[in-house]
């Protein structure tokens, strides 16, 4: 760990195979998930750290001792690594080697060279997390996400099982296609992807821009109904939206997706290997609000795309999109279930 620490710049700102064990209930967070809201956990996060990997500058998180298992921890969008505060403060009590970096177009993760395509395909974060591993010399770890971060979580553990100890992964099989995404949903579910559509269009890209903080808050909101945030908790997230290249990214994701970008050519055999839907072999444990205002498959829906040890639990109480920051103690749960299975 020494060696990596040289390599470091410091910033300080203000189932077995083919054995499927699905358990399928609802789980009521217990009296301390319910007592530890957003609004009193601690910020733990108060040192990024710094490193080259791949195309990428990274900025991360890091807690934990240096030689418990590793970690990493995924946000989504528009969130940040503050979704795993109160979850990073729990797993370090425990002895796990935490690690939550930003996401391109997070924060303070920036890119390397100016020429490099703001791009935000799902192979290409997925890629970024694997760089990120390998400059940080982490050759396997326990993978977490939700959003974006479960999506790229299950990549990771699709295309690259010998680097996924276990998967932990908020709304379950998250991996698509482009031909895919070309099959239209009943109106109910599309109404609930109504920004996919706004930024699609040139006047969207213009208002994500213009409104960035005011957007994403009502994303918040819609995502997470009966979480009641308040203005300090959002606005130390807000800070990562100040990225350069976050609405780049943004509105590139989301339009790859609706195959309105094609993508970067580096990236389409991957790209072909997850449009067949890979099955998930590592150990997993997958975890549903009962109150995600978010678009997100039923349960029943992917529990066949795990082949080896799995669980699943569905967190009564309120529990919206951004379940690792409104119920940290179930999350980091999760964490040390998934991590029993890989035993």
């Amino acid at each position: 760990m020494k060696n990596q620490l040289n390599n470091r710049r410091y910033l300080f700102p203000g189932f077995t195979a083919l054995i499927l064990i699905v358990t399928l209930f609802v789980v009521t967070p217990t009296a301390d998930a319910q007592q530890a809201t957003p609004n009193t956990l601690p910020t733990c996060f108060t040192e990024i750290k710094q490193i080259n990997a791949g195309v990428l500058n990274v900025g991360y998180a890091e807690a934990g001792p240096a030689n418990g298992t590793p970690v990493i921890l995924l946000h989504g969008w528009p969130y940040d690594i503050n979704s795993y505060s109160g979850v990073s403060a729990i797993l370090t009590a425990k002895g796990y080697h935490v690690i939550v970096p930003y996401l391109r177009g997070y924060g303070l993760t920036r890119f390397l060279s100016a020429k490099t395509p703001r791009n935000g395909q799902q192979a290409a974060l997925a890629q970024d997390i694997v760089a990120f591993m390998d400059a940080l010399k982490i050759p396997k770890a326990i993978i977490g996400g939700f959003d974006w971060g479960a999506r790229t979580a299950d990549i990771i553990a699709a295309l690259y099982p010998e680097r996924c100890k276990a998967l932990v992964s908020v709304s379950g099989y998250l991996i698509g296609s482009q031909q895919a995404n070309i099959a239209p949903l009943a109106p109910k579910a599309e109404l609930t992807w109504w920004y996919q559509y706004y930024f699609a269009t040139e006047r969207g890209r213009a208002g994500y821009t213009a409104n960035t903080n005011e957007f994403n808050r009502l994303i918040w909101q819609t995502a997470s109904p009966q979480w009641h945030f308040n203005d300090s908790t959002y606005a130390r997230s807000a800070t990562a939206f100040n990225n350069p290249d976050h609405v780049a990214i943004v509105i590139s994701n989301y339009r790859w997706r609706l195959g309105l970008e094609k993508g970067e050519a580096k990236y389409d055999a991957l790209e072909t290997k997850l449009a067949t839907a890979p099955i998930i072999s590592v150990p997993t444990v997958t975890l549903e609000g009962d109150a995600n205002g978010a678009a997100h498959p039923a349960p029943a829906q992917y529990a066949a795309k795990f082949s080896g040890k799995y669980a699943h639990h569905t967190l009564a109480g309120g529990i919206g999109h951004n379940l690792p920051q409104e119920a940290p103690q179930a999350f980091a749960d999760a964490i040390v279930e998934a991590d029993g299975l890989a035993k």
